[in-house]
């Protein structure tokens, strides 16, 4: 230490004060920055001490004094602290050591979660010789070498592999060499866990032991509990759903039906059937006998002969009849070529020998009290019927039998037609009559869905061609001597308020038939398609019927027929088949139990037949799954120009809630772009679930990059979300490429859409009444209308044929109504020829009762 001239002479001091004798100053020298609560042997000490020395006048004197460890010397002359200005140090670092405070990076808090890494960076401070680090946890040493799931890298940051819950506590970083022993700040980590949910429980027992109810199922946020401030799990914890349990019915006896005539054995019979209700659903069956056999003359009956007398009183008898007969049949004759107008006598009795002769219907009066109030115009109508019931017989055989395909074949040159000598001046006048009536202002305009006819009691059918639509009069379902002009229309259901509620649906088109309010004496069939996937579990069904005031009502709840209620549903798995004795306007709606309810949609793509210009449309069409809608599709299209590009697909539409998306993919940049400007379309659930929107589509338009460009290849996707969905390979040439137009080639529009008496049936007239005579009474042997019914696969509809008056003609008009045009009546034959009837001349029908 060199000390500048001009200072006052003096002398050096170690460790805490030194006194030295001399000229009387007083000097010490102290060690900066000691640790407090260091270890004694890292206090910084003197290696050596300054001597005593005598100060020359403008001369400099020299003072060496050497600590360790120390960073800075300072001075005291006589008490006071020494400038460092004033004096020059030369510092000396060989064999010294240092280690700096602060450190040059600490360790931060975290929060992980669960498995996640951890790394806590630390830099110590600067020291010489280097400091060695090493890190506590709660003020325990962490040591790699006892848990392989943390390690300190070279840069002595602390690395945890996966954190474990463990893991959670206060990190610190220490430095220390020779010189010291440095610590950084704590540094929290907390591990926390994210809430996981639990598997769904079971669902829960429906609320309702009998109808509809709920039931639920729940789970819990235990999979793993949120721990640390995790977060919880999102969702619902609980869900509800609806759910329908099926009431058990026990079977009940009907009343027994009156006792027949009495027997040639003396013996008469009753019959009861276990239809009231009839049991379902796991009901237990009815007990006791379903006929009843009783002697009908109290044990008196005695087969005697006949005397000479009781033949003379018998024919006496015989003789008196045969003349009332006569006397009845003259009047009637009489009667019948000066009455005016129509009566019962539509045909003549050449129905039952030669066949139908053609007779001229004439205007009735007015005041006819057998006819409707809308009068029918049958002034340039003219009924005829020409041909036989049988086919004539050549050869010696008078008689034919009932075999398998001859008995029940189409008659032979028979033609049985309705003719109409001006169609499109009839059905504009018969159009503009019903309008008059405050019930039919809703009606179409046109006659493209509408057909309508002239009936008697021999019956006859309507249809509405392509839209499998049709309504079946059967024989007697119109009272004799009554003549009916009816109609059948299709409705579209924007022309028809039908209000739905809750998650009903729209699964058939709205369809009248009229007039309403006549009398009918058996049930006309009704059939229509629908869309839905029936199915009890997921749906219940209804049939709506409009009053004539306007208001919708449900006249029948599938699956909950009474066997005498006025309606009555055969439904199967695309159409469905309406008994009913009162015309009107009606409609088939459902309602979802569940999410696993569906409705079939019919997925059409459609684009121009000629495209002149660079853009190009494909038009996606999805509609109900019904002959009706297609039909009104294709006429649409026709308008346009349009042509069917692929096969049409089926798409099952869930009760999900969820919307209806279509997008197109792959379309090739080299020859065509896209000028869509999202990358799909969609549909809105509710659109397509109410039904009341016939038909929807979406529109994909793309542009050709040249005029020359007429392949097409590319992919249209059509799915619901969450869902069922299509997918489209497009892959033809827009200029000539015709392949698929075939595929909806419609049916040809000038078929007759109504039918009058037997060309309307399948079954000849005579062999039906054969077999209805035949099987009608119960058969102890089973030969009877139940064994047809149950060949024809028709044995759950029992209790209602029951209730009717001819169980046999529900069963054959029920065939007809599912058959025609093209029943396989070989089938038929097979069916009753096999019931086992033990009469075998009972199904022939001889020459002259043609």
């Amino acid at each position: 230490m060199a000390v500048r001239p001009g200072l006052w002479p003096a002398l050096l001091g170690i460790v805490l004060t030194a006194w030295l004798r001399g000229s009387g100053a007083q000097q010490s020298a102290t060690v900066a920055n000691p640790v407090p609560g260091a270890n004694p042997d890292l206090l910084p000490h003197f290696l050596v001490e300054p001597e005593d020395v005598y100060i020359v006048k403008n001369k400099p004197v020299l003072l060496v004094c050497k600590a360790l460890p120390a960073t800075q010397i300072f001075f005291k002359c006589n008490g006071e602290w020494v400038r460092q200005v004033d004096h020059v140090i030369e510092r000396s670092t060989d064999g010294s050591s240092d280690l700096r405070k602060n450190f040059e990076q600490e360790p931060l808090a975290k929060e992980v979660s669960l498995e996640q890494g951890i790394v806590l960076p630390c830099r110590p401070p600067e020291g010489i010789p280097p400091a060695e680090v090493e890190w506590l946890r709660n003020e325990d040493l962490v040591d790699p070498s006892l848990d392989p799931n943390v390690y300190i890298t070279r840069e002595h940051s602390l690395v945890v592999r996966q954190a474990r819950l463990a893991d959670t506590a206060n990190y610190t970083c220490v430095a220390k060499n020779i010189v010291a022993r440095r610590r950084s700040a704590s540094a929290a980590v907390i591990v926390y866990v994210n809430g996981g949910w639990s598997t769904w429980t079971e669902w829960s027992v429906c609320s309702a032991s009998c109808g509809r109810g709920w039931q639920k199922r729940s789970r819990s946020c235990t999979n793993p509990a949120p721990l640390n401030g995790g977060a919880f799990c999102e969702g619902q914890n609980v869900q509800k759903t609806a759910c329908a349990t099926l009431c058990p019915v026990d079977g009940s006896w009907s009343p027994w039906s009156k006792w027949s005539a009495c027997g040639l054995d003396c013996t008469h019979w009753r019959s009861r059937e276990c239809s009231d209700p009839a049991p379902r659903n796991g009901g237990e069956e009815c007990r006791g006998a379903d006929l009843d056999t009783r002697n009908c003359t109290s044990d008196l009956c005695v087969h005697t002969a006949s005397g000479p007398e009781d033949v003379a009183l018998y024919v006496g008898l015989i003789a008196v009849a045969v003349c009332l007969l006569l006397l009845l049949l003259v009047l009637i004759l009489v009667y019948c070529r000066k009455k005016e107008g129509l009566d019962s006598d539509v045909a003549d009795s050449s129905i039952l020998t030669s066949g139908f002769q053609p007779v001229s219907i004439k205007p009735s009066k007015a005041d006819n009290p057998h006819l409707l109030t809308i009068q029918p115009d049958l002034s340039t109508t003219t009924t005829s019927y020409q041909g036989s019931l049988c086919p004539r017989q050549d050869g010696p055989s008078p008689k034919f039998q009932l075999t398998n395909g001859h008995l029940l074949s189409p008659l032979g040159g028979g033609r049985h037609t309705l003719h109409h000598s001006s169609p499109t001046s009839e059905a504009e006048d018969f159009v503009s009559r019903l309008s008059t009536q405050n019930f039919f202002r809703s009606l179409p305009r046109g006659t493209s869905n509408m057909a309508y006819g002239t009936f008697n009691f021999l019956g006859g059918r309507l249809m509405i061609p392509n839209t499998g639509i049709s309504l079946l009069i059967p024989p007697d379902a119109i009272p004799r001597g009554k003549i009916y002009e009816v109609y059948l229309t299709l409705h579209k259901p924007e022309d028809v308020r039908l209000p739905l509620a809750g998650c009903q649906t729209l699964l058939s088109p709205i369809v009248s038939c009229g007039p309403p309010g006549v009398l009918l004496t058996r049930p006309v069939i009704l059939t229509m398609d629908h869309c839905g996937e029936p199915s009890p579990e997921s749906w219940s069904l209804r049939l709506k019927k409009q009053s004539c005031e306007g208001s919708w009502e449900d006249v029948l709840h599938l699956g909950e027929e009474a066997p005498s209620h006025l309606y009555y549903c055969q439904l199967e798995a695309s159409a469905c088949y309406i008994f009913t004795e009162q015309l009107g306007r009606f409609a088939l709606v459902g309602e979802a139990l569940s999410v696993a309810a569906s409705k079939r949609l019919k997925l059409l793509l459609f684009a121009p037949v000629a495209c002149t210009s660079l853009e190009y449309n494909i038009r996606v069409y999805c509609l109900h799954d019904t002959h009706d809608a297609l039909k009104e599709v294709v006429q649409l299209e026709k308008q346009l120009g349009g042509q069917l590009i692929q096969e049409p697909r089926i798409l099952h539409f869930k009760d999900s809630y969820h919307n209806l998306r279509l997008s197109v993919h792959d379309v090739p940049s080299s020859l065509w772009k896209s000028k869509l400007l999202v990358s799909y379309q969609e549909i809105p659930f509710y659109h397509i679930w109410n039904g009341t929107q016939h038909y929807l589509h979406c529109t994909f338009t793309l542009e050709r990059v040249s005029p020359s460009t007429s392949d097409l290849a590319c992919k249209v996707w059509v799915w619901q979300v969450e869902g069922d969905g299509q997918s489209f390979n497009i892959d033809f040439n827009i200029t000539k490429d015709t392949r698929f137009g075939e595929l909806l080639a419609l049916e040809s529009e000038g078929g007759v859409p109504a039918l009058v008496g037997p060309s309307a049936f399948k079954i000849p007239f005579l062999i039906r009444q054969k077999i209805i005579t035949s099987l009608d009474p119960p058969c102890s042997r089973g030969a009877d209308w139940r064994t047809l019914a149950q060949k024809l696969h028709l044995d759950s509809h029992l209790s209602f044929f029951a209730s009717k008056p001819s169980p046999t003609a529900m069963i054959l008009n029920l065939w007809e109504a599912r058959h025609f045009p093209n029943g396989n009546l070989s089938q038929l034959a097979a069916a009753v020829a096999g019931l086992g009837q033990p009469d075998a001349g009972l199904f022939t029908v001889s020459e002259a009762e043609c």
